[in-house]
Protein backbone atom coordinates (compact mmCIF):
# COMPACT_ATOMS: atom_id res chain seq x y z
CA UNK A 1 0.00 0.00 0.00
CA UNK A 2 1.10 3.57 -0.52
CA UNK A 3 2.03 4.78 2.93
CA UNK A 4 3.42 8.08 4.11
CA UNK A 5 5.33 7.08 7.25
CA UNK A 6 8.55 6.05 5.50
CA UNK A 7 8.15 2.34 6.42
CA UNK A 8 7.86 -0.53 3.93
CA UNK A 9 5.17 -2.99 4.97
CA UNK A 10 4.32 -6.39 3.52
CA UNK A 11 0.61 -6.92 3.15
CA UNK A 12 -1.59 -9.75 1.93
CA UNK A 13 -5.35 -9.96 2.07
CA UNK A 14 -7.79 -12.71 1.24
CA UNK A 15 -11.19 -12.21 -0.33
CA UNK A 16 -13.94 -14.58 -1.38
CA UNK A 17 -14.97 -14.83 -5.02
CA UNK A 18 -18.64 -15.62 -4.97
CA UNK A 19 -21.41 -15.23 -7.53
CA UNK A 20 -23.73 -13.33 -5.18
CA UNK A 21 -21.04 -10.85 -4.07
CA UNK A 22 -19.46 -7.81 -5.68
CA UNK A 23 -16.21 -9.74 -6.18
CA UNK A 24 -17.21 -12.59 -8.49
CA UNK A 25 -15.02 -15.13 -10.31
CA UNK A 26 -16.06 -13.47 -13.57
CA UNK A 27 -15.15 -9.93 -12.48
CA UNK A 28 -11.86 -11.12 -10.96
CA UNK A 29 -10.98 -12.93 -14.19
CA UNK A 30 -11.76 -9.86 -16.34
CA UNK A 31 -9.67 -7.61 -14.08
CA UNK A 32 -6.72 -9.86 -13.27
CA UNK A 33 -6.27 -11.25 -16.78
CA UNK A 34 -7.00 -7.87 -18.42
CA UNK A 35 -9.91 -9.18 -20.50
CA UNK A 36 -11.89 -5.94 -20.48
CA UNK A 37 -12.11 -3.64 -23.50
CA UNK A 38 -11.97 -0.58 -21.28
CA UNK A 39 -11.39 0.15 -17.60
CA UNK A 40 -13.07 2.63 -15.28
CA UNK A 41 -9.84 2.82 -13.29
CA UNK A 42 -7.92 5.75 -14.90
CA UNK A 43 -4.63 4.54 -13.39
CA UNK A 44 -4.44 1.44 -15.60
CA UNK A 45 -2.04 2.06 -18.52
CA UNK A 46 -2.98 -0.42 -21.32
CA UNK A 47 0.36 0.09 -23.09
CA UNK A 48 2.11 -1.55 -20.11
CA UNK A 49 -0.26 -4.53 -19.83
CA UNK A 50 2.19 -6.78 -21.77
CA UNK A 51 4.62 -6.17 -18.88
CA UNK A 52 2.32 -7.99 -16.44
CA UNK A 53 3.97 -11.24 -15.32
CA UNK A 54 2.13 -14.58 -15.02
CA UNK A 55 3.73 -16.99 -12.57
CA UNK A 56 0.87 -19.34 -13.39
CA UNK A 57 -1.52 -18.75 -16.28
CA UNK A 58 -5.12 -20.01 -16.23
CA UNK A 59 -6.14 -22.60 -18.84
CA UNK A 60 -9.45 -20.78 -19.33
CA UNK A 61 -11.87 -18.84 -17.16
CA UNK A 62 -11.61 -19.45 -13.43
CA UNK A 63 -14.82 -21.50 -13.51
CA UNK A 64 -13.36 -23.65 -16.30
CA UNK A 65 -10.16 -24.14 -14.30
CA UNK A 66 -12.18 -25.19 -11.25
CA UNK A 67 -14.22 -27.70 -13.28
CA UNK A 68 -11.02 -29.17 -14.74
CA UNK A 69 -9.56 -29.72 -11.26
CA UNK A 70 -12.79 -31.37 -10.17
CA UNK A 71 -12.83 -33.64 -13.22
CA UNK A 72 -9.21 -34.63 -12.58
CA UNK A 73 -10.03 -35.48 -8.92
CA UNK A 74 -7.45 -32.90 -7.78
CA UNK A 75 -10.20 -31.40 -5.61
CA UNK A 76 -13.43 -32.71 -4.14
CA UNK A 77 -16.69 -30.87 -3.66
CA UNK A 78 -17.97 -33.60 -1.35
CA UNK A 79 -20.13 -32.02 1.37
CA UNK A 80 -20.03 -28.60 -0.32
CA UNK A 81 -23.37 -26.83 0.06
CA UNK A 82 -24.95 -24.99 -2.89
CA UNK A 83 -23.90 -21.34 -2.98
CA UNK A 84 -20.75 -21.94 -0.92
CA UNK A 85 -17.52 -20.14 -1.75
CA UNK A 86 -15.43 -22.25 -4.13
CA UNK A 87 -12.68 -19.78 -5.01
CA UNK A 88 -10.68 -17.12 -3.16
CA UNK A 89 -8.11 -14.52 -4.10
CA UNK A 90 -4.93 -13.45 -2.33
CA UNK A 91 -3.57 -9.99 -3.09
CA UNK A 92 0.10 -9.51 -2.18
CA UNK A 93 1.43 -5.99 -1.87
CA UNK A 94 4.12 -3.63 -0.60
CA UNK A 95 3.98 0.15 -0.87
CA UNK A 96 5.01 1.61 -4.25
CA UNK A 97 7.94 3.55 -2.79
CA UNK A 98 9.65 0.27 -1.84
CA UNK A 99 9.89 -0.88 -5.45
CA UNK A 100 10.65 2.62 -6.75
CA UNK A 101 13.63 2.90 -4.39
CA UNK A 102 14.92 -0.54 -5.41
CA UNK A 103 14.89 0.02 -9.17
CA UNK A 104 11.26 -0.65 -10.11
CA UNK A 105 10.11 -3.33 -12.55
CA UNK A 106 12.94 -5.88 -12.48
CA UNK A 107 13.13 -5.83 -8.68
CA UNK A 108 9.34 -6.22 -8.46
CA UNK A 109 9.41 -9.28 -10.75
CA UNK A 110 11.93 -11.02 -8.50
CA UNK A 111 10.12 -9.99 -5.32
CA UNK A 112 6.79 -11.43 -6.50
CA UNK A 113 8.45 -14.54 -7.90
CA UNK A 114 9.52 -15.19 -4.30
CA UNK A 115 6.09 -14.12 -3.02
CA UNK A 116 4.53 -16.69 -5.36
CA UNK A 117 6.44 -19.39 -3.50
CA UNK A 118 4.88 -18.07 -0.29
CA UNK A 119 1.46 -18.30 -1.95
CA UNK A 120 2.06 -21.96 -2.81
CA UNK A 121 2.78 -22.72 0.84
CA UNK A 122 -0.17 -20.66 2.11
CA UNK A 123 -2.61 -22.26 -0.33
CA UNK A 124 -1.32 -25.76 0.31
CA UNK A 125 0.06 -26.60 -3.12
CA UNK A 126 0.61 -25.23 -6.61
CA UNK A 127 -2.12 -27.56 -7.94
CA UNK A 128 -4.78 -25.49 -6.16
CA UNK A 129 -3.71 -22.19 -7.77
CA UNK A 130 -5.75 -21.19 -10.81
CA UNK A 131 -3.86 -18.02 -11.68
CA UNK A 132 -0.98 -15.92 -10.31
CA UNK A 133 -0.18 -12.62 -12.01
CA UNK A 134 1.86 -9.56 -11.08
CA UNK A 135 0.32 -6.30 -12.29
CA UNK A 136 2.83 -3.75 -13.57
CA UNK A 137 0.40 -1.52 -15.47
CA UNK A 138 -1.29 0.40 -12.64
CA UNK A 139 0.08 3.90 -12.14
CA UNK A 140 0.44 5.33 -8.62
CA UNK A 141 -1.04 8.73 -9.30
CA UNK A 142 -0.10 10.28 -5.96
CA UNK A 143 3.61 9.42 -6.20
CA UNK A 144 3.73 10.21 -9.93
CA UNK A 145 2.29 13.68 -9.34
CA UNK A 146 4.61 14.31 -6.39
CA UNK A 147 7.80 13.16 -8.19
CA UNK A 148 6.96 14.46 -11.65
CA UNK A 149 7.51 11.04 -13.27
CA UNK A 150 5.55 7.83 -13.73
CA UNK A 151 5.62 5.52 -10.72
CA UNK A 152 3.81 2.18 -10.93
CA UNK A 153 2.15 0.17 -8.18
CA UNK A 154 3.36 -3.43 -8.38
CA UNK A 155 1.20 -6.10 -6.72
CA UNK A 156 0.19 -9.72 -7.29
CA UNK A 157 -3.20 -11.48 -7.59
CA UNK A 158 -3.37 -15.20 -6.78
CA UNK A 159 -6.71 -16.94 -7.42
CA UNK A 160 -6.96 -20.37 -5.79
CA UNK A 161 -9.31 -23.05 -4.51
CA UNK A 162 -9.44 -23.26 -0.67
CA UNK A 163 -8.74 -26.90 0.09
CA UNK A 164 -8.29 -28.83 3.35
CA UNK A 165 -7.56 -32.49 3.99
CA UNK A 166 -10.80 -34.18 4.95
CA UNK A 167 -10.78 -37.59 6.61
CA UNK A 168 -13.77 -39.68 5.52
CA UNK A 169 -14.59 -42.42 8.04
CA UNK A 170 -16.20 -45.81 7.58
CA UNK A 171 -19.85 -45.64 8.60
CA UNK A 172 -21.85 -48.17 10.62
CA UNK A 173 -23.13 -49.64 7.39
CA UNK A 174 -19.70 -51.05 6.70
CA UNK A 175 -19.74 -54.85 6.50
CA UNK A 176 -16.56 -55.08 8.56
CA UNK A 177 -17.35 -53.84 12.09
CA UNK A 178 -13.66 -53.42 12.76
CA UNK A 179 -13.46 -50.66 10.17
CA UNK A 180 -16.35 -48.57 11.54
CA UNK A 181 -15.07 -45.16 12.66
CA UNK A 182 -11.66 -45.59 11.06
CA UNK A 183 -10.33 -43.52 8.18
CA UNK A 184 -11.70 -44.70 4.88
CA UNK A 185 -9.87 -42.09 2.75
CA UNK A 186 -8.41 -38.58 2.88
CA UNK A 187 -9.83 -36.21 0.26
CA UNK A 188 -8.82 -32.66 -0.78
CA UNK A 189 -12.10 -31.04 0.24
CA UNK A 190 -13.09 -27.59 -0.98
CA UNK A 191 -13.90 -25.64 2.19
CA UNK A 192 -13.38 -21.94 2.66
CA UNK A 193 -14.51 -21.90 6.30
CA UNK A 194 -12.13 -24.68 7.40
CA UNK A 195 -9.26 -23.28 5.36
CA UNK A 196 -9.42 -19.99 7.21
CA UNK A 197 -10.60 -20.97 10.66
CA UNK A 198 -8.84 -19.28 13.57
CA UNK A 199 -5.87 -21.02 15.21
CA UNK A 200 -5.21 -21.32 18.97
CA UNK A 201 -2.36 -19.12 20.20
CA UNK A 202 0.53 -20.92 21.90
CA UNK A 203 2.94 -19.77 24.61
CA UNK A 204 6.71 -20.30 24.50
CA UNK A 205 6.26 -23.81 25.88
CA UNK A 206 3.84 -24.79 23.13
CA UNK A 207 0.84 -24.70 25.44
CA UNK A 208 -2.43 -22.99 24.42
CA UNK A 209 -2.83 -19.45 25.76
CA UNK A 210 -5.99 -18.87 27.81
CA UNK A 211 -7.89 -15.64 28.46
CA UNK A 212 -9.17 -14.52 31.87
CA UNK A 213 -12.24 -16.71 31.44
CA UNK A 214 -10.09 -19.77 30.80
CA UNK A 215 -10.97 -19.94 27.12
CA UNK A 216 -8.30 -20.42 24.42
CA UNK A 217 -6.91 -17.26 22.83
CA UNK A 218 -7.32 -17.49 19.07
CA UNK A 219 -5.10 -16.10 16.34
CA UNK A 220 -7.37 -14.63 13.70
CA UNK A 221 -6.78 -16.31 10.35
CA UNK A 222 -5.98 -12.94 8.83
CA UNK A 223 -3.22 -12.37 11.36
CA UNK A 224 -1.81 -15.82 10.62
CA UNK A 225 -1.86 -14.96 6.91
CA UNK A 226 0.12 -11.74 7.51
CA UNK A 227 2.68 -13.66 9.57
CA UNK A 228 3.11 -16.31 6.88
CA UNK A 229 3.79 -13.78 4.12
CA UNK A 230 6.15 -11.65 6.22
CA UNK A 231 8.09 -14.65 7.57
CA UNK A 232 8.55 -16.10 4.08
CA UNK A 233 9.79 -12.82 2.56
CA UNK A 234 12.15 -12.22 5.48
CA UNK A 235 13.59 -15.71 5.05
CA UNK A 236 13.98 -15.00 1.32
CA UNK A 237 16.30 -12.08 2.14
CA UNK A 238 13.93 -9.12 2.08
CA UNK A 239 14.95 -7.81 5.48
CA UNK A 240 14.11 -4.16 4.78
CA UNK A 241 10.34 -4.70 4.99
CA UNK A 242 8.10 -4.81 8.03
CA UNK A 243 5.00 -6.84 8.78
CA UNK A 244 1.62 -5.20 8.26
CA UNK A 245 0.37 -3.67 11.52
CA UNK A 246 -1.24 -6.13 13.93
CA UNK A 247 -4.79 -5.56 15.07
CA UNK A 248 -5.35 -2.59 12.80
CA UNK A 249 -8.06 -2.01 10.24
CA UNK A 250 -5.26 -2.45 7.71
CA UNK A 251 -5.89 -6.19 7.97
CA UNK A 252 -9.53 -5.80 6.99
CA UNK A 253 -9.36 -3.35 4.11
CA UNK A 254 -12.09 -3.46 1.50
CA UNK A 255 -11.22 -2.81 -2.13
CA UNK A 256 -12.30 0.82 -1.79
CA UNK A 257 -10.32 1.32 1.42
CA UNK A 258 -7.32 -0.20 -0.31
CA UNK A 259 -7.51 2.57 -2.92
CA UNK A 260 -8.07 5.24 -0.29
CA UNK A 261 -5.03 4.19 1.71
CA UNK A 262 -2.87 4.53 -1.39
CA UNK A 263 -4.09 8.04 -2.19
CA UNK A 264 -5.11 9.50 1.14
CA UNK A 265 -2.44 12.18 0.91
CA UNK A 266 -3.55 13.09 -2.60
CA UNK A 267 -7.08 13.67 -1.33
CA UNK A 268 -5.76 16.07 1.29
CA UNK A 269 -3.79 17.89 -1.41
CA UNK A 270 -6.95 18.08 -3.52
CA UNK A 271 -8.85 19.75 -0.68
CA UNK A 272 -6.11 22.34 -0.30
CA UNK A 273 -6.00 22.87 -4.06
CA UNK A 274 -9.76 23.39 -4.15
CA UNK A 275 -9.53 26.05 -1.45
CA UNK A 276 -6.77 27.85 -3.36
CA UNK A 277 -8.53 27.55 -6.72
CA UNK A 278 -11.84 28.75 -5.27
CA UNK A 279 -10.17 31.88 -3.88
CA UNK A 280 -8.33 32.58 -7.14
CA UNK A 281 -11.46 31.81 -9.14
CA UNK A 282 -13.41 34.49 -7.22
CA UNK A 283 -10.59 37.01 -7.71
CA UNK A 284 -10.41 36.33 -11.45
CA UNK A 285 -14.16 36.74 -11.74
CA UNK A 286 -14.01 40.15 -10.01
CA UNK A 287 -11.15 41.30 -12.25
CA UNK A 288 -12.99 40.05 -15.32
CA UNK A 289 -16.10 42.05 -14.48
CA UNK A 290 -14.03 45.19 -13.72
CA UNK A 291 -12.18 45.01 -17.04
CA UNK A 292 -15.38 44.38 -19.00
CA UNK A 293 -16.95 47.44 -17.38
CA UNK A 294 -13.87 49.57 -18.17
CA UNK A 295 -13.93 48.40 -21.80
CA UNK A 296 -17.59 49.32 -22.06
CA UNK A 297 -16.91 52.83 -20.74
CA UNK A 298 -13.98 53.34 -23.12
CA UNK A 299 -16.06 52.13 -26.06
CA UNK A 300 -18.79 54.67 -25.22
CA UNK A 301 -16.23 57.49 -25.00
CA UNK A 302 -14.74 56.52 -28.36
CA UNK A 303 -18.21 56.47 -29.89
CA UNK A 304 -18.73 60.02 -28.62
CA UNK A 305 -15.37 61.36 -29.87
CA UNK A 306 -15.47 59.84 -33.35
CA UNK A 307 -18.33 62.01 -34.80
CA UNK A 308 -16.81 65.14 -33.23
CA UNK A 309 -13.53 64.55 -35.00
CA UNK A 310 -15.26 63.83 -38.28
CA UNK A 311 -17.35 67.05 -38.06
CA UNK A 312 -14.32 69.17 -37.17
CA UNK A 313 -12.21 67.75 -39.99
CA UNK A 314 -15.02 68.40 -42.49
CA UNK A 315 -15.47 72.01 -41.36
CA UNK A 316 -11.76 72.75 -41.52
CA UNK A 317 -11.41 71.18 -44.95
CA UNK A 318 -14.24 73.33 -46.29
CA UNK A 319 -13.37 76.68 -44.68
CA UNK A 320 -9.71 76.73 -43.70
CA UNK A 321 -7.41 78.94 -45.77
CA UNK A 322 -5.14 81.97 -45.48
CA UNK A 323 -7.00 85.34 -45.06
CA UNK A 324 -4.93 86.98 -47.88
CA UNK A 325 -6.14 84.27 -50.27
CA UNK A 326 -9.79 84.86 -49.41
CA UNK A 327 -9.66 88.70 -49.90
CA UNK A 328 -9.45 90.04 -53.42
CA UNK A 329 -6.28 92.05 -54.17
CA UNK A 330 -6.53 95.73 -54.97
CA UNK A 331 -5.80 96.51 -58.56
CA UNK A 332 -7.91 99.00 -60.39
CA UNK A 333 -10.31 99.28 -57.51
CA UNK A 334 -8.06 101.08 -55.09
CA UNK A 335 -11.10 102.76 -53.62
CA UNK A 336 -12.05 99.42 -52.20
CA UNK A 337 -9.06 99.44 -49.84
CA UNK A 338 -11.16 100.97 -47.18
CA UNK A 339 -13.68 98.13 -47.52
CA UNK A 340 -10.88 95.61 -47.48
CA UNK A 341 -9.18 96.90 -44.31
CA UNK A 342 -12.22 97.96 -42.35
CA UNK A 343 -14.86 95.34 -43.16
CA UNK A 344 -13.75 92.35 -45.18
CA UNK A 345 -10.43 91.66 -43.50
CA UNK A 346 -11.83 91.61 -39.91
CA UNK A 347 -14.50 89.10 -40.99
CA UNK A 348 -11.94 86.89 -42.65
CA UNK A 349 -9.73 87.16 -39.58
CA UNK A 350 -12.57 85.94 -37.40
CA UNK A 351 -13.11 83.03 -39.74
CA UNK A 352 -9.41 82.28 -39.58
CA UNK A 353 -9.46 82.33 -35.80
CA UNK A 354 -12.46 80.02 -35.73
CA UNK A 355 -10.84 77.65 -38.21
CA UNK A 356 -7.55 77.73 -36.32
CA UNK A 357 -9.39 76.96 -33.07
CA UNK A 358 -11.18 74.09 -34.78
CA UNK A 359 -7.88 72.83 -36.11
CA UNK A 360 -6.41 72.73 -32.62
CA UNK A 361 -9.59 71.03 -31.42
CA UNK A 362 -9.18 68.41 -34.13
CA UNK A 363 -5.59 67.78 -33.06
CA UNK A 364 -6.62 67.47 -29.42
CA UNK A 365 -9.46 65.14 -30.34
CA UNK A 366 -7.09 63.05 -32.44
CA UNK A 367 -4.69 62.82 -29.50
CA UNK A 368 -7.54 61.83 -27.20
CA UNK A 369 -8.80 59.24 -29.66
CA UNK A 370 -5.29 57.81 -29.96
CA UNK A 371 -4.92 57.76 -26.19
CA UNK A 372 -8.31 56.12 -25.64
CA UNK A 373 -7.67 53.71 -28.50
CA UNK A 374 -4.43 52.63 -26.82
CA UNK A 375 -6.24 52.24 -23.49
CA UNK A 376 -8.93 50.25 -25.25
CA UNK A 377 -6.36 47.91 -26.83
CA UNK A 378 -4.62 47.45 -23.48
CA UNK A 379 -7.93 46.69 -21.80
CA UNK A 380 -8.80 44.26 -24.60
CA UNK A 381 -5.50 42.44 -24.07
CA UNK A 382 -6.17 42.32 -20.33
CA UNK A 383 -9.60 40.96 -21.09
CA UNK A 384 -8.15 38.20 -23.29
CA UNK A 385 -5.64 37.26 -20.58
CA UNK A 386 -8.37 37.18 -17.95
CA UNK A 387 -10.58 35.20 -20.30
CA UNK A 388 -7.90 32.52 -20.59
CA UNK A 389 -7.41 32.54 -16.82
CA UNK A 390 -11.18 32.31 -16.42
CA UNK A 391 -11.37 29.32 -18.77
CA UNK A 392 -8.46 27.63 -17.00
CA UNK A 393 -10.09 28.26 -13.63
CA UNK A 394 -13.37 26.80 -14.91
CA UNK A 395 -11.57 23.67 -16.16
CA UNK A 396 -9.66 23.25 -12.90
CA UNK A 397 -12.83 23.83 -10.93
CA UNK A 398 -14.53 21.08 -12.94
CA UNK A 399 -11.60 18.75 -12.22
CA UNK A 400 -11.81 19.56 -8.54
CA UNK A 401 -15.55 18.82 -8.54
CA UNK A 402 -14.82 15.47 -10.16
CA UNK A 403 -12.22 14.68 -7.52
CA UNK A 404 -14.67 15.69 -4.80
CA UNK A 405 -17.27 13.35 -6.25
CA UNK A 406 -14.73 10.50 -6.07
CA UNK A 407 -13.91 11.55 -2.53
CA UNK A 408 -17.62 11.53 -1.64
CA UNK A 409 -18.02 8.03 -3.08
CA UNK A 410 -15.06 6.83 -1.02
CA UNK A 411 -16.43 8.48 2.10
CA UNK A 412 -19.85 6.94 1.55
CA UNK A 413 -18.24 3.52 1.07
CA UNK A 414 -16.11 3.77 4.21
CA UNK A 415 -18.45 5.74 6.38
CA UNK A 416 -17.64 9.13 7.99
CA UNK A 417 -16.09 7.61 11.12
CA UNK A 418 -13.51 5.49 9.28
CA UNK A 419 -12.78 8.33 6.86
CA UNK A 420 -12.15 10.78 9.70
CA UNK A 421 -9.85 8.24 11.35
CA UNK A 422 -7.88 7.85 8.09
CA UNK A 423 -7.53 11.61 7.58
CA UNK A 424 -6.59 12.16 11.23
CA UNK A 425 -3.89 9.50 10.91
CA UNK A 426 -2.54 11.23 7.78
CA UNK A 427 -2.44 14.61 9.52
CA UNK A 428 -0.59 13.16 12.49
CA UNK A 429 1.96 11.49 10.19
CA UNK A 430 2.48 14.73 8.26
CA UNK A 431 2.93 16.70 11.49
CA UNK A 432 5.46 14.19 12.79
CA UNK A 433 7.35 14.18 9.47
CA UNK A 434 7.41 17.99 9.43
CA UNK A 435 8.79 18.08 12.97
CA UNK A 436 11.56 15.63 12.03
CA UNK A 437 12.35 17.67 8.91
CA UNK A 438 12.66 20.89 10.94
CA UNK A 439 14.92 19.14 13.44
CA UNK A 440 17.14 17.82 10.63
CA UNK A 441 17.33 21.29 9.11
CA UNK A 442 18.43 22.83 12.40
CA UNK A 443 21.02 20.10 12.89
CA UNK A 444 22.51 20.67 9.43
CA UNK A 445 22.53 24.42 10.06
CA UNK A 446 24.49 24.07 13.30
CA UNK A 447 26.97 21.64 11.72
CA UNK A 448 27.56 24.03 8.82
CA UNK A 449 28.60 26.99 11.03
CA UNK A 450 32.37 27.32 11.64
CA UNK A 451 33.84 26.67 15.10
CA UNK A 452 30.68 24.89 16.16
CA UNK A 453 28.71 28.15 16.24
Amino acid sequence: MARNDGANHTFVRNRDLKADKKATPQSAYAHNERRKESYSNPDIVPERTPMNVHFKSPIGTYEECFSALEDQKVISTWGLKPGSTKMCELIFDVNSAYFFNHGGYEFAKQFYADAYQAAIVIVGGKQYILSAVMHADERNRAMSDALGQDVFHYHMHVVYVPVVEKKKLWSKRCKDPALVGTVKEIIPQVSRSKKWESKPAMDKNGEPLLNKDGKPVLHHSYSVLQDAFYDHMSAAGYTDVERGERGSSEEHLTVTQFKVDKEERRLEMIHEKIREETSEFSQVRKEKYAVEKEIEQKQKRLDQLTPQVEDAETFVAEHLGRPEDLIPKTTTMEYASHYREKKAKPIIQKLWNVALSLWHTVQELRAKVKKWQKKFETAARDRDILKRRWETALAENADMKSELQEYALVKRELGPVVMEDVLQTVKEREAAAAAVSRQDHRSRHYRAEPDGR
